[in-house]
């Protein structure tokens, strides 16, 4: 966990959402008031951002009290109870929201990926993620995609090159945009895998003999051509399918024998698993 990242999300969240003060609370209950609450589960699945609930209740008051019952990656049940917390209740109130916000988010995402990594356990594909992530969320959206045991993608534009289409097109052709790739990581002196991504058996081809690539991204391949594309590569390149790609159809595309499917469907679309902090 990157504390000091986390630290600034839950000051920017709390600043968000408390403003100059949670009126509500203050009004209706004496200031010094102490309470318990529960964190109640109401939908099955696998936890996710404890870790991250206890960060933010130290950060609202660090004299709340917590005791964690089912850690993080965790299967949870309807009325498994995660957690409870203790102290001021305005304390208690002020995390609430963050708290489940987070969690529930989280957890969706963990649940959801979860699920299809199950379903790849019988072949040798990985799931990965993508950057289709909610703004200031990633680095949560992506942790709980590892919880889920998935594996996480390039993080931003800053730790891989990712050569997409509009970057060919942009540069002129997939082997001046291979080139060049090569010749910026030289030049800056920068250690990065390059990834292309292709829509065709033809554009396979060509990155083939340009060579200077680590992974290729078969993007909107039908499995005839999928199959073909990894018979063709044999090897030589780390395999990536993407692009309609689904939970009813992720293991047809894992037969076709990629080493990884990358879906954006689990940080973008996905449900969040129901929970609530109540008083007890």
């Amino acid at each position: 966990m990157d504390r000091e990242l986390i630290a600034q999300f839950i000051k920017n969240a709390l600043a968000e959402d408390v403003g100059d003060g949670d009126h509500t609370s203050l009004s209706t209950i004496p200031e010094g008031t102490q309470g318990k609450a529960k964190l109640l589960i109401k939908e099955d699945g696998i936890l996710a951002g404890v870790e991250l609930a206890l960060q933010i209740f130290a950060q609202v008051n660090p004299s709340l009290e917590v005791a964690v019952f089912i850690n993080d990656g965790a299967h949870v049940k309807v009325g498994d109870i995660a957690l409870t917390v203790s102290g001021s209740t305005h304390s208690i109130l002020i995390a609430e929201r963050l708290v489940l916000n987070c969690m529930q988010r989280m957890s969706g995402i963990a649940t959801k990926t979860s699920k299809i990594v199950q379903l790849l356990s019988d072949t040798k594909t990985k799931l990965l993620d993508t950057r289709k992530t909610t703004p200031g969320l990633r680095y949560l959206e992506k942790w709980a995609v590892r919880i889920g045991g998935g594996v996480n993608h390039r993080i931003g534009l800053y730790d891989m090159i990712l050569i997409k289409d509009n970057h060919v097109d942009y540069a002129g052709g997939i082997q001046n945009a291979l080139a060049a790739a090569r010749k910026y990581l030289q030049e800056k002196n920068k250690s990065l895998q390059i990834e292309i991504e292709v829509r065709n058996l033809s554009e396979l081809n060509q990155v083939i003999a340009a060579g200077g690539a680590d992974r290729i991204m078969l993007d909107n391949f039908n499995f005839d051509d999928l199959r073909a594309a990894v018979a063709l590569i044999n090897g030589r390149f780390i395999t990536e399918a993407s692009g309609g790609i689904t939970e009813e159809n992720v293991v047809d595309y894992a037969d076709c024998g990629v080493d990884y499917i990358s879906m954006g469907a689990l940080t973008h679309s996905v449900k969040s698993l129901d929970m609530s902090l109540k008083a007890y």
